[in-house]
C-alpha cells in the first residue's frame, strides 16, 4: 500500500497494490499498522457507513466538534466520485484550502482525513457506492456543515458531474465566513491536541 501526504496536513491518500488473477482482484483496502506508522497511532473505527449517490450528488462539507471529533476513511466501492478534504482548523497553515482526490472502483484508492477536516464528494458516475469507517460514532449534535457552494472555499466541480443535488441541510449550511464568526469551527490547536493523545493513547 502506498501512502502519500495531501497538500492539506493530515490528510492522506492510500492506493493499495491489487492482485488480479483469473478469479478476479484482490487487494487489502485498509491496514491500520500502516497508517499507525504513518500518523504515529492507530485510529479506530467505530462506525461503518455507506452511502449510494446517482450522478451530480454533492454530500458535504460535514465536520464534527472537537473533542473528539471524526476521523474518516473514505473508499469508494463501485463508480466514481472527486473527494474533497477541506481544512475548517481555524489557525492552520492552510486553512479554507481544499485538496481533491479521484477515487473509484478501477485503482482503489481511499482519502484518510484527520478529525477537524471538512469532507464532501461529487458523485461522477451514473452511480456511486461509497464507504466510510469513522472514528466516532454518528452524534447529530455535534455534526456540523458548510455549504459546498461557498465561493470564498469555492469548490471545482468536474463538468462531467452534470447538474448538482445537494440535499436541503446541505444547500441551507452556512458559509465557512458565517460559521466562523458564530464559533462553530474546530481550531488547530484543539485538533493538535487530539491528534497527540491519539498518539499518546489516551483517546
Amino acid at each position: 500500500m502506498l501512502l502519500r501526504s495531501l497538500a492539506i496536513p493530515d490528510a492522506v491518500e492510500l492506493t493499495p497494490e491489487q492482485y488480479p488473477d483469473d478469479r478476479g482482484v484482490f487487494l487489502e483496502q485498509f491496514r491500520s499498522d500502516r497508517l499507525a506508522e504513518y500518523l504515529g497511532y492507530a485510529p479506530t473505527v467505530a462506525q461503518v457507513n455507506v452511502s449510494v449517490s446517482a450522478r451530480g450528488v454533492v454530500r458535504g462539507i460535514h465536520y464534527a466538534d472537537i473533542p473528539p471529533g471524526q476521523s474518516k476513511y473514505v473508499t469508494v466501492a463501485a463508480g466514481r466520485i472527486l473527494d474533497y478534504v477541506i481544512d475548517l482548523r481555524v489557525g492552520s497553515p492552510t486553512f479554507g484550502e481544499w485538496e481533491a482526490v479521484p477515487l473509484d472502483d478501477e485503482l482503489r484508492r481511499a482519502v484518510f482525513l484527520a478529525e477537524g477536516l471538512g469532507h464532501a464528494f461529487v458523485a461522477l458516475s451514473e452511480q456511486a457506492t461509497v464507504s466510510y469507517l469513522v472514528s466516532d460514532i454518528f452524534r447529530p449534535e455535534r455534526e456540523h456543515g458548510i455549504s459546498p457552494l461557498d465561493p470564498e472555499i469555492d469548490l471545482s466541480f468536474p463538468e462531467d458531474a452534470g447538474e448538482l443535488v445537494l440535499s436541503p441541510k446541505d444547500r441551507a449550511a452556512p458559509t465557512l465566513t458565517h460559521a466562523l464568526a458564530a464559533g462553530s469551527l474546530p481550531t488547530w490547536e484543539q485538533a493538535q491536541e487530539r491528534y497527540a493523545a491519539l498518539r499518546e493513547g489516551t483517546r
